[in-house]
């Protein structure tokens, strides 16, 4: 029940925050095509492609995440340099080579000032931030569930079929099960479980780490409100330089060719540049994405997150704080101790499985962690250091999801710590024999087959000798 709860936090902040980031995207080109449209006008339209492939991308890598953020955007004003420095010079023409040695001043000569540079920082920072942060929100959620299916063994089993029913058979219906006795009991059954807390507190405070960010110098919400006045302030930028940047590319280019005398007069009518562009600030922007704010959003989930902090630790004694479960702490005398009705005189071991050699409720094999379990300590450390890199404003590169919350494939993490062989896990009973077990039956461990093998080698090589 823990589980399903806590993971349908994950699961409805997950929807939230990717409803509100597309939603943001898609107002921000609404804004951008409503504006230009108005300012302008058919010079606009012409070229509307180069921006609509903008939010393209700018959707893309939200979605999939192969975009090379600096690169699309160093494209973009590469090709909105050549569209303008064509209409800036209307009566001239340039071959695509001379346009491309237009593009080779941009650095040089800023003809955009420097809205490009800052634009490039501001939203390669906020995008990476915000897609790790909503990746980080569908990891955590995958992650309580996928570990919350881990079937008990059957040690786990007997344990709680004692603590809950046999009691029945002494005809204390009535009495609950001693806390300290639960506890044990829940610790040993969750032991693998319990291993997950250190990598779980990890990737929170990562989470809260790049939560922070987003409330401000990586809010995206501030970046994509404005960014269709910033890229006009660009447009207008290049419209005050052009006879400047011009006189630079000519000498660095060479003087391009001029159009015949009637062509000239037609190229300028058709693109009336110098009468058309100007600024414009719109009245009325689109409503809030989604119907709220980012500061609101992030503002509930750090809360959340904070609550999700320990959870693994804390679920054995959770569990046992409910009355369904066990006594409470006041009734230690008048409670089933698994035995009779009376104190429970055991201490209540540690988390996690190491701690469990000397439980005394639930036999547990300490040396033989559970690969699911695992694989989702590996998937939380992962996201974490994705997370510390978003942080840092470090591009992501991301795999794909369903390998990256398994835990398997390039991302699973086995360079921190030796991967065990698949026969080394045995904790939990999962679909079917395991592998031990099923050597188990037949009579021969796996370790010993090789053995065996060997030393009937040696036996067979001395008896020829022997005979001979």
């Amino acid at each position: 029940e823990q589980c399903n709860h806590l993971q349908a936090v994950f699961a409805s902040r997950y929807k939230k925050f990717d409803e509100f980031f597309k939603e943001l995207l898609e107002n921000a080109e609404k804004s951008l095509n409503d504006m230009f449209v108005k300012t302008y006008g058919h010079l606009y339209m012409q070229n509307s492609e180069l921006f609509k492939d903008l939010f393209v991308e700018l959707k893309r890598y939200y979605v999939v995440g192969n975009v090379n953020l600096e690169e699309m955007l160093n494209d973009f004003w590469a090709r909105l340099l050549e569209r303008m420095f064509r209409l800036v010079n209307s009566q001239y023409h340039f071959t695509d080579e001379y346009l491309e040695c237009v593009s080779k001043y941009t650095e040089q000569l800023k003809p955009f000032g420097d809205v490009p540079r800052k634009l490039k920082l501001q939203v390669t920072r906020a995008f990476v931030a915000a897609r790790t942060f909503a990746q980080g929100l569908a990891v955590a959620g995958d992650v309580v569930s996928k570990v919350s299916v881990v079937n008990p063994t059957a040690q786990c089993t007997h344990a709680l079929l004692k603590m809950i029913y046999c009691s029945h058979c002494r005809g204390l219906v009535t009495v609950k099960p001693c806390y300290n006795y639960c506890s044990n009991i829940m610790r040993g059954c969750l032991a693998n479980q319990g291993d997950l807390d250190f990598e779980w507190n990890n990737f929170i405070d990562a989470m809260l780490m790049v939560a922070e960010r987003l409330e401000g110098p990586f809010n995206i919400e501030s970046v994509m409100d404005p960014i269709d006045v910033k890229i006009s302030d660009a447009i207008m930028n290049m419209q005050d330089n052009s006879v400047q940047v011009s006189q630079k590319v000519f000498q660095g280019c060479g003087p391009p060719k001029p159009l015949p005398a009637g062509r000239i007069s037609r190229s300028i009518s058709e693109s009336a540049f110098s009468a058309r562009f100007r600024p414009h600030h719109p009245e009325e922007r689109p409503t809030t994405a989604a119907g709220t704010s980012l500061d609101r959003l992030v503002t509930d989930v750090k809360e959340k997150l904070k609550q999700a902090k320990k959870f693994w630790s804390s679920l054995p004694s959770n569990v046992c704080n409910d009355e369904r479960m066990a006594a409470g702490n006041g009734n230690e005398d008048d409670c089933w101790n698994g035995k009779g009705k009376s104190r429970y005189l055991f201490a209540v071991t540690g988390n996690g499985l190491a701690n469990q050699g000397n439980n005394p409720e639930v036999q547990v094999d300490t040396s033989k962690p559970d690969i699911l379990i695992l694989r989702q300590i590996m998937a939380l450390r992962v996201m974490t250091s994705k997370m510390k890199n978003a942080y840092n404003g470090n591009d992501v590169d991301f795999f794909d999801n369903s390998d990256e919350s398994s835990g398997e494939g390039s991302g699973s993490g086995c360079e921190y710590q030796q991967c065990p062989s698949e026969f080394d896990y045995n904790a939990t009973d999962h679909a079917g024999k395991s592998a031990n077990e099923k050597a188990d039956s037949a009579g021969v461990r796996p370790g010993a087959q090789a053995y065996l093998l060997t030393a009937f080698c040696i036996l067979f090589l001395v008896m020829q000798r022997e005979w001979r």
